[in-house]
């Protein structure tokens, strides 16, 4: 277990902006998409409309480009730094937190992202999932300890 307490770090004003630009940008995406309407989502996983296949492709796409490519061409990103390696683990328990995000996925048809966004668009009962995906986080932040 590792005690040692990170103080977190200072970002400059060109950061916080351009993290600000990139939460705004997502979140529009995510409504133009019509992602944060749990109906629209719930037809995707029923297999009735697959309208938001394209935004699904589209999303993997970006992140092949920015994660496989761009640290060829660039030494290090705009705003500094170094680019990251993002190893990827599979265990028993990323397989059983996958399964538990999947369900609650189908059952209320929101993850994370868009709920935060569909509040943003007035979608109040958006705050039930949001609790859920809340007391979620926080049991496995309990069992992780």
């Amino acid at each position: 277990m590792n005690t040692a307490i990170n103080k977190p770090a200072r970002m400059s004003a060109g950061k916080v902006l351009a993290t600000l630009i990139a939460g705004v940008l997502f979140g529009f995406g995510l409504a133009l998409s019509t992602m944060v309407k749990p109906e629209v989502v719930l037809s995707f996983l029923r297999f009735q409309d697959f309208g938001l296949m394209l935004v699904m492709g589209g999303a993997v796409l970006v992140t092949v480009l920015t994660y496989k490519l761009i640290p060829r061409w660039m030494k290090q990103p705009v705003l500094g730094g170094y680019f990251h390696q993002h190893v990827s683990i599979w265990n028993r328990n990323t397989a059983v937190g996958a399964a538990i995000f999947g369900v609650g996925w189908g059952l209320c048809g929101v993850c994370p992202g868009p709920a935060i966004a569909g509040l943003g668009a007035g979608n109040w009962s958006l705050l039930w999932p949001l609790s859920g995906i809340a007391l979620g986080a926080l049991v496995q932040g309990l069992r992780a300890k």
